[in-house]
């Protein structure tokens, strides 16, 4: 049977478990899906036109697949035995080798006569064809439903016992049904101590019918939702989440809108089967309370979704996902009401507490916090922050440091709240909130809030100097204290999420353009710590830290060579005027003089690499040759023009003057030997070249773009 020719029917496959965690749904339905496809179609059981559907719901993992044949084709196969020199001897007979061999592989030694003999590589070897039965459903479907069990992403693994009260498996979640169905018949195969059937559950509390018997395997979705009242698909179900929601917002009206939270969504439409959005209220007295507490608490610990008004301040009705559906649902919101009303209660009350005490006050409790076991306490640290902090202040905003040194003071002093220590997420919008009720100034309490930013990829960058200063010392000091001893990232793991620390220092220099070097930066943040506890890690961490900045600027969107010729500009400190150097490296690039001058440049570093010392300085007394004296005249009219341009911060325009050097560069490597037998006029050259090559690598290192 050809794969042309042989019938297919679409398969079922369901595993109905016990309550599946809820974060990880989502990827587990996808992923078994994907596996068993995969593996089905690793056995030929899958046509070409075949797709696969992943379903997923709190108590179901299942998967359908079109196009899957009750039997694989026949597959030719050329198996290598070995060289012919050892299989056959000087007569052409068969040796021991070559017997032993066939009969491994129960195959009659009649068969050697049938052997094929192919080249292979620089000698000739022997090969037995064969045809290979291809693995019915069954066979197949079994291998891939155990694989694909096996590769789930399993959060963490739970060990029970089997019914017949000896056998014991490992799975997410005890699992009591298996459903293969292969068109409307059932496919015999068993996992986890189950045989497939026909039959599922639904609703633990609103199926019309139990068990739900399946038709066949198109049937599925369609047989649970009428039967079991349960929308099996994990899409659907969060679609019809989004809706009710919607629907739910407008009924409140008053412009309120839900509020934004993608996992919020994934893990709510992993808890319920079929979703009834429902309206809630709370006492407005708890408005008082900062709306971050209030959200959190009924985001983290209820799973509710706030409600915003028009201008995104939380208003005190929020919506509930419930997973069953009375006909009179106000006992359903009047429990999850009463519910949440000691979680805003509690929070009321660390907000009121924690108000009692300022945060100064909390600065000496900060000793008592462990950093880490080689760092020191979180007072030693914000000691450290505060020196840096200061180091940069007075670098860049002088008439700030008196503000920098308090923000740096109390930016940690909210970890040893009541409200933080019950949401460690509100770190700093707490300490805000609190620095503003002790009547510090808004700069100040603005930067303990912000000096955390940013703190993952597209985050918003602090809002004023102070909190931009802090935020780099706070980050700085992470930096050099995980490199000093020796917490390195190690492929994927960043256990101290120094690459995003770096990546936020990286940020904060270009799109905040501070003139301020990364060298000077580190130099800061490495004498805050006191001499013996780190390590000599100074030249790692800069590199690790510029590979952070070519990496961040090849995601905006230029190429490698671009990056590569911007931030190896010659003299280049600081890093805010890169995105500039790149515009202008793009703009020179399409010149059609560029490649020319590229090359030349990257020939002309190649020389002066050989000749160390050399100054750029030029006689003209010096110069004889014809392409020289071109050369050097060009220069001096065009290299004036290109650093004028340069010193006003036209840097595009500062390099398109320097295509005009085309012409005369080529023809002074046509005609001219740069190393020449006279050491003066060998050292003119050079210094020639010299000063050619710092007036066209200013803007950036040209010889990056060449091929």
């Amino acid at each position: 049977m050809s794969a042309m020719t042989m019938t297919t029917q679409n398969l079922l496959v369901e595993l109905f478990v016990e309550e599946l965690p809820p974060k990880a749904l989502r990827k587990l339905g996808d992923a078994f899906a994907s596996a068993l496809f995969e593996q089905l179609k690793s056995h030929g059981l899958t046509a070409a036109h075949s797709v696969h559907t992943p379903f997923a719901s709190p108590r179901r993992l299942a998967a359908h697949v079109t196009a899957v044949a009750a039997h694989a084709a026949d597959k030719a196969v050329s198996q290598k035995l070995m060289p012919v020199s050892v299989g056959l001897d000087a007569a052409g007979q068969a040796t021991p080798a070559l017997l032993k061999k066939l009969q491994a592989l129960g195959v009659d030694a009649g068969a050697v006569a049938g052997l094929k003999r192919a080249p292979d590589g620089k000698a000739e070897a022997l090969f037995y064809d064969s045809t290979v039965k291809g693995a019915t459903l069954a066979e197949g479907l079994q291998k891939a439903l155990l694989e694909a069990i096996a590769k789930l992403p399993i959060p963490k693994v739970m060990t029970y016992q089997l019914a017949d009260g000896w056998s014991d498996v490992k799975f997410v979640r005890p699992a009591h049904g298996l459903v293969a169905l292969h068109g409307a018949d059932v496919v015999p195969v068993q996992a986890l101590g189950l045989t497939a059937g026909s039959s599922t559950r639904g609703h633990r509390f609103e199926a019309t019918v139990d068990p739900v018997v399946l038709k066949d395997a198109d049937s599925y979705a369609a047989t649970l939702l009428k039967d079991g009242s349960v929308i099996a698909s994990f899409a659907q179900r969060r679609a019809e989440i989004v809706r009710q929601l919607a629907a739910a917002a407008a009924k409140v009206g008053g412009g309120v809108t839900v509020i934004d939270d993608e996992a919020l969504l994934d893990e709510v439409t992993g808890l319920v089967e079929r979703p009834n959005v429902l309206v809630c209220a709370f006492d407005k007295a708890f408005l008082d309370v900062p709306q971050e507490c209030l959200i959190l608490t009924m985001k983290a610990n209820q799973k509710y979704f706030p409600l915003l008004d028009a201008q995104d301040k939380l208003t005190n009705q929020f919506l509930v996902v419930s997973n069953i559906t009375p006909d009179d649902a106000s006992a359903v919101i009047e429990g999850n009401e009463r519910v949440v009303r000691p979680r805003l209660a509690d929070a009321k009350f660390f907000f009121d507490q924690d108000r009692k005490k300022t945060l100064q006050s909390r600065v000496a409790g900060l000793d008592k916090v462990v950093y880490h076991n080689k760092l020191g306490s979180q007072g030693e640290r914000m000691l450290r922050v505060r020196d840096i902090a200061e180091a940069i202040a007075n670098r860049i905003a002088v008439d700030a440091v008196a503000d920098v040194r308090c923000a740096a003071e109390l930016a940690k002093t909210d970890l040893v709240t009541d409200m933080v220590g019950e949401f460690p997420e509100l770190q700093g919008t707490m300490g805000r909130y609190y620095a503003l009720n002790d009547g510090l100034r808004v700069e100040v309490a603005d930067a303990i809030e912000d000096h955390y930013k940013p703190r993952f990829a597209g985050d918003e960058l602090p809002r004023n100097t102070v909190g931009l200063i802090v935020a780099l010392a706070d980050k700085l000091e992470t930096l050099v204290g995980m490199f000093g001893i020796g917490n390195l990232p190690t492929g994927d793991k960043d256990p101290f999420a120094l690459r995003r620390h770096a990546l936020g220092v990286v940020r904060m220099l270009v799109e905040k353009n501070l003139p301020l070097e990364i060298y000077q930066l580190s130099e800061f943040a490495f004498a805050a710590f006191p001499p013996g506890v780190l390590a000599d890690a100074y030249a790692d961490l800069n590199q690790f830290i510029f590979e952070r900045l070519k990496g961040y600027l090849r995601e905006g969107g230029s190429s490698p060579a671009e990056v590569d010729a911007a931030v190896h500009a010659q003299g280049m400190k600081v890093w805010s005027d890169i995105p500039r150097r790149l515009e202008a490296v793009r703009t020179f690039a399409n010149l059609p003089q560029a490649p020319a001058l590229a090359a030349a440049n990257k020939r002309i570093a190649n020389i002066l690499k050989k000749a160390d010392g050399v100054d750029a300085h030029v006689s003209e007394l010096l110069l004889t040759e014809p392409a020289e004296i071109a050369l050097n005249a060009v220069m001096n009219q065009v290299l004036p023009q290109a650093n004028a341009l340069f010193e006003s911060g036209d840097y595009a325009a500062s390099l398109q003057t320097l295509a005009a050097l085309r012409e005369p560069v080529d023809a002074f490597f046509d005609g001219v030997m740069v190393n020449a037998e006279q050491p003066d006029v060998r050292l003119n050259r050079l210094g020639l070249l010299k000063t050619l090559h710092g007036a066209m690598n200013r803007v950036a290192d040209l010889s990056r773009l060449a091929a």
